[in-house]
């Protein structure tokens, strides 16, 4: 038996919703315990009148409860007391969340437990996750009731072991039809409110969601107790330093994305600041960054520290990070030689962390427009060659010659090679060649003997300035070819990525001129693009991006894409050996054009085809129940107008009977038809205003054959947005169907209830029901299924229930009814006094 000093361990069974069985698991691990010889009793438990759970809690000792009064009537709760006195190793406490009834010791019965604990005793306990503080407006806003019933987190976040009790939305809802959760007279409105199918997926995931950050917390502890430094990749963390430039926000969009690929996956932005604080990103940067973080899904840490890539390490190993997000380096080549950067440190240093270098328009070798630097000669790079050509030999000439005691005319000659191979870098082979000569000139002059003139003494010298003249030609030509190698392997790159992702949009993509011509103007670097169209004497802007010329004639390029239209761009201009390339632009637009053709002829092929379809089942339908009831209503008239026969009394009324029915026949038929015909070309008129629902639907079915048969719970001050004549007719169709399909002496029920902005009104038989391949074509016109007579109507009634309710913004489906049969689930705006 446990000392009055220690405090109890407790363990929680949680769940998403009633029904999946956490009081049945507390109560057999309540079994296991005692089989192992552990001293346990029952607190309380709550078997809400289930047999199986009854029979769960023989075979354990069970505390007797204690009976307070309250309102007039006698309550049940756990004795806490007597519980204290028996002193067990275990007790099991059912529905930790639950309110004691006044004059309890404690108002809570989590209190209860906390009690228990104190006293050293161990509780398993049972909770939803719907009772948790923290989630109750969350759980209001899915399932539509906010529980007043709730627990504090911490005392749940307390347990020792916390387990999850689960059951698939689908399997749940099943227990329940089968009566396994609650009694019969409530399961409809269980299955139609609380329990439906989204409400107790959203649940589950809460539930999921909840119990896994607990797991992390967990791991976390386990890890600081052991010293775990490696990260465990349990969940995809992925951790983006920021630097507060233009390019974080890149970095941030592209961490966010790596994090979605994986369910469950976190990312959170680092900025690292200096601990002397004399450089960093303002606060207004710092908010700009972490309102950016926060609205892509993360989070924005901040941590002191100078060196940035020791401290980045140390955040993404204490979060567990599997993955780094870093940008390319913004200093130049130079420098990343002479010091690493930040992102090769982090490499070099990451060990089991995945390491993402994420170019961006501001890396090093890309201008700030985002372009990459170009390495082709240039007039401004030209030009430049030739100042550097004249003047820097002028420069170095001088350095060397006042310095001449300190080398001789090897290093004077390497000197100056250096000066033409910078000039050849710089602006390739003209100004090289410059350079070569004007260098082989002053070192002539100033340090080959005799000095001063351009006369040469030793032979060895002409070889000596002849070789350096060649060299330097040399060096400038292969720099000079390999700019203009390099400029045309990017020109065939950028082609062949272009051509590339046109054939692959070709492929996938739908008719969108205007990414089109966005890619376009990326691609050739203009200004405007558009499609124009010559349609009489004037040219018709068809699609446009940027600053599009309005005529051929403005264009600086152009290619035609048929005889009638004319792909123009503004603000560019192309080498003959790139005119292909905008062909294929002009002939990608060629095939949209032609692919939107097609899908315009096929959707009008469709619109025929149906029409012609609706006019034959039309025909074929009215030609037959319209034939019906007019030849009764004639042999009806016919009979009362002979002279030939005496009718009784009874007679005349059994025909005019049959005449008031076929009249009443036609007169459906007819309505029907003239709503579907309303329908079809959108002319239906809707006025809403605020219905009383109970009304409408007491209304609708009053005058249907049988609507005895129908079951009204509806709410009488239930509001509902709708057109009262329209609504009227939906529910009268979805009624009359209903009625048709369900056995004599069953019944239809109606039921309805508020669904936060909207009202849910299900209409459900016990008929045969409707295969599920079946369902799509279950609001189409003229379609009959089961054994309803073939007289019984032409198949327009819920076609028309359909097309009204959509007119209304309103929707209406169908599943399953418990138990066999179908029910309709009509979804309509709540009223505004609702």
């Amino acid at each position: 038996m446990p000392l009055p000093t220690d405090r109890g361990r407790l363990r929680v069974y949680l769940g998403a919703a009633p029904g999946v069985g956490k009081t049945f698991a507390m109560l057999d691990e309540g079994h296991r315990r005692l089989e192992r010889g552990t001293d346990l009793v029952v607190g309380y438990v709550e078997t809400h009148g289930r047999a199986r759970t009854e029979r769960a809690v023989d075979g354990l000792e069970v505390v007797p409860r204690r009976l307070l009064g309250h309102g007039g009537a006698s309550h049940e709760e756990m004795d806490l007391e007597a519980v204290l006195a028996r002193r067990p190793e275990v007790v099991l406490v059912d529905e930790l969340a639950h309110t004691n009834v006044p004059g309890s010791t404690h108002a809570k019965r989590w209190q209860d437990v906390e009690a228990l604990r104190d006293a050293g005793i161990e509780v398993v306990t049972t909770v939803n996750i719907q009772h948790l503080e923290s989630l109750n407006d969350v759980t209001e806003a899915i399932t539509g009731v906010r529980q007043r019933e709730t627990v504090p987190d911490h005392v749940v976040r307390s347990a020792d072991q916390i387990e999850l009790v689960d059951m698939s939305p689908q399997a749940l809802r099943r227990r329940m039809a089968h009566g396994n959760v609650y009694a019969a007279d409530k399961i409809d409105a269980a299955l139609s409110r609380y329990f439906r199918e989204g409400n107790l997926t959203a649940l589950r995931e809460l539930a999921l969601l909840w119990l896994a950050d607990r797991v992390d917390e967990g791991l976390e502890r386990y890890r600081a107790q052991h010293d775990i430094e490696a990260t465990w990749a349990t969940r995809e963390r992925v951790v983006v330093p920021v630097s507060g430039g233009p390019e974080s926000a890149t970095l941030m969009r592209r961490a966010a994305r790596i994090a979605s690929r994986r369910s469950g996956g976190e990312w959170q932005a680092l900025y690292v600041t200096r601990q002397d604080g004399l450089r960093g990103t303002s606060p207004d940067g710092l908010a700009t960054m972490a309102a950016k973080a926060e609205e892509l899904g993360g989070t924005f840490h901040t941590v002191v520290g100078d060196d940035p890539a020791d401290a980045i390490l140390a955040f993404a190993r204490a979060e567990n990070a599997s993955q780094v997000v870093i940008g390319a380096s913004r200093r130049g080549r130079v420098s990343s030689v002479l010091r690493p950067g930040v992102g090769e440190r982090v490499v070099a240093g990451s060990g089991d962390i995945d390491v993402h270098i994420v170019s961006h328009e501001h890396a090093r070798g890309r201008s700030a427009s985002g372009r990459p630097a170009t390495h082709d000669l240039g007039p401004r790079r030209r030009l430049a060659g030739f100042v550097v050509g004249l003047v820097a030999p002028t420069v170095v000439s001088l350095l060397l010659y006042a310095t001449q005691d300190l080398h001789g005319l090897p290093i004077e000659a390497m000197s100056l090679m250096m000066v033409v191979v910078a000039t050849a870098l710089v602006g390739g082979l003209a100004p090289a060649v410059l350079s070569a000569l004007a260098s082989a000139l002053l070192l002539n002059y100033l340090f080959t003997p005799p000095l001063y003139t351009l006369t040469v003494a030793e032979p060895e010298n002409v070889v000596t300035i002849a070789i350096f003249v060649a060299v330097g030609i040399a060096v400038a030509s292969v720099v000079d070819n390999a700019a203009r190698r390099t400029a045309e392997a990017r020109a065939a790159r950028a082609e062949a990525d272009a051509l590339t992702v046109l054939a692959h949009s070709l492929l996938t993509s739908g008719d969108d001129l205007d990414g089109l011509l966005s890619s376009a103007c990326r691609l050739f670097r203009a200004d405007g693009a558009a499609v124009l169209r010559r349609e009489a004497a004037e040219e018709v802007v068809v699609a446009s991006c940027g600053a599009p010329p309005a005529s051929v004639e403005e264009a600086d390029m152009s290619a035609a894409i048929d005889e009638h239209s004319t792909l123009v761009l503004v603000g560019a201009t192309l080498p003959a050996t790139q005119r292909g390339l905008l062909n294929a632009y002009a002939a990608y637009a060629k095939v949209m054009e032609e692919r939107r053709l097609a899908t315009v002829a096929e959707l009008e092929r469709l619109r025929l085809t149906e029409l012609d379809r609706t006019r034959t089942a039309l025909l074929a339908a009215v030609s037959h129940d319209l034939r019906n009831p007019l030849a009764a209503v004639k042999v009806s008239v016919d009979s009362l107008r002979s002279t030939d026969v005496t009718w009784s009394p009874e007679d005349e009324d059994e025909l005019l009977a049959t005449i008031e029915e076929s009249t009443d026949r036609l007169i459906a038929l007819v309505t029907n038809l003239l709503d579907m015909s309303r329908i079809s070309t959108g002319s239906v008129r809707v006025v809403l205003r605020d219905v009383g629902l109970a009304d409408a639907v007491r209304t609708s079915i009053a005058p249907l054959p049988g609507g005895e048969r129908i079951e009204v719970d509806v709410d009488p001050e239930l509001l509902v947005r709708a057109d009262a004549g329209l609504l009227d007719r939906v529910l009268a169709n979805i009624c009359e169907n209903a009625l048709k399909y369900t056995p004599v002496d069953a019944r239809v029920r109606i039921d309805a209830a508020a669904d936060g902005d909207g009202v849910v009104v299900r209409i459900a038989d016990s008929g045969p029901g409707v295969a599920d391949q079946d369902r799509d074509r279950l609001f189409a016109p003229f379609q009959r299924f089961g054994d309803v007579p073939q007289q019984d109507g032409v198949g327009l009634g819920l076609a028309v229930a359909h097309g009204l309710t959509e007119a209304m913004s309103g929707t209406i489906a169908t599943e399953d009814t418990p138990g066999g049969g179908l029910t309709f689930v009509l979804e309509l705006q709540r009223g505004k006094g609702a």
